[in-house]
């Protein structure tokens, strides 16, 4: 099956990609360069939904609907508004929110050929496994920005990455456990 890649997640990669090409002439004018690196960062960071669907695509991996649109989302409010317009800073609980928010939109699609039970005890583990595995992709990409750009994605050191990584589990674990009970009532 072919992952397809819907005309929303285009336009919406293209309004944000518009976005951040207008921050960039501002902080070309204002002599930002921090606040320019991290909108190029971004803006790089944008055109990786479509590279993994064009993998997922030549690897036949089928991934789960809306994917696209999904990460594009979290890129933009978690470099754009919590790194350039300051939102990590403004609320504190927006770091926590983006990582819980990201980890419970996971949805995996069942194949005709799986069983109901063993697809519900392999969805459970999967999206268990994939979220986490997602989030901690995401705490090592706040690390290296940190190191490389000097930015201040990870705020607090290491008491933020482990509240981050704790929500995440946590977060994962819920939704998880409801996707299971979810397609268990429907057997």
């Amino acid at each position: 099956m072919i992952n397809q890649i819907s005309k929303l997640s285009v336009g919406i990669a293209a309004l944000f990609e518009i976005i951040l090409m207008l921050t960039a002439i501002a902080s070309i004018a204002a002599r930002q360069w921090k606040h320019l690196s991290l909108t190029i960062l971004a803006m790089v960071c944008l055109m990786i939904p479509f590279t993994i669907t064009r993998i997922a695509n030549i690897k036949n991996i089928t991934l789960p609907s809306g994917f696209p649109l999904m990460m594009l989302v979290f890129i933009f409010l978690a470099q754009y508004l919590g790194e350039i317009r300051n939102f990590y800073q403004i609320f504190w609980w927006w770091d926590l929110l983006l990582h819980a928010l990201f980890i419970m939109k996971g949805i995996i699609r069942m194949e005709q050929e799986t069983t109901d039970h063993r697809f519900a005890l392999f969805a459970l583990l999967f999206a268990f496994s994939f979220s986490i595995t997602l989030g901690t992709l995401w705490e090592m990409f706040e690390f290296t920005g940190d190191y490389i750009l000097k930015s201040n994605m990870v705020k607090g050191g290491l008491e933020d990455t482990s509240t981050d990584l704790l929500m995440k589990i946590l977060a994962a674990f819920i939704t998880s456990v409801i996707c299971y009970y979810q397609r268990k009532k429907k057997l």
